[in-house]
């Protein structure tokens, strides 16, 4: 009798067990992050980045050849799809200028590119940290957070991201 005693125990903490996990869950699931190819949150950051205004001013700094060179050569793999090749040219662009805050953001978009979203948030923070609070290049600087925010799943973070795009457009200059 006392091997039946022994199955019937385990039958009655089976049974229990089962009742206690049968689909009711305590943890409440996270919202699904929507699939969205790095190359169309890269399109939206260019386009944030786009003025309503043509008079806006936009500072265009002189360059070293060879971080131009290295920044042409990084446009170009970003054109045939080769975002590890684009990252490393950037990589190397920003060995001879660390602080500048256009290859900073041209970095960050390629992180963008290769789906590493918390660092292209942090180049671009930095980049925006470093250069202008106006213009085009903040919109890309802030409309680059917002997309790394929306690919990890933080609306309300990216919402706080997309305001600052906004206060980043200053209106041109009347010359007349």
């Amino acid at each position: 009798m006392k091997p039946f005693r022994k199955f019937a125990t385990l039958a009655v903490v089976l049974a229990m067990s089962a009742c206690t996990t049968s689909g009711t869950s305590t943890v409440p699931a996270s919202p699904a992050v929507p699939k969205v190819a790095p190359e169309l949150r890269l399109a939206n950051v260019v386009a944030a980045s786009k003025g309503a205004d043509d008079r806006e001013l936009a500072v265009q700094p002189l360059r070293d050849p060879q971080v131009q060179d290295l920044r042409d050569d990084a446009a170009a793999a970003i054109a045939a799809r080769d975002y590890p090749a684009a990252a490393e040219a950037l990589n190397q662009a920003l060995l001879i200028a660390p602080d500048d805050p256009a290859i900073l953001q041209e970095r960050a978009e390629a992180a963008l590119l290769q789906s590493e979203y918390e660092r292209a948030e942090t180049l671009a923070k930095r980049a925006f940290d470093l250069g202008s609070k106006v213009g085009p290049l903040c919109r890309r600087h802030w409309a680059t957070i917002e997309q790394a925010r929306l690919a990890r799943g933080l609306q309300q973070d990216a919402v706080s991201a997309h305001t600052q795009i906004e206060a980043c457009t200053v209106a041109g200059l009347n010359r007349m």
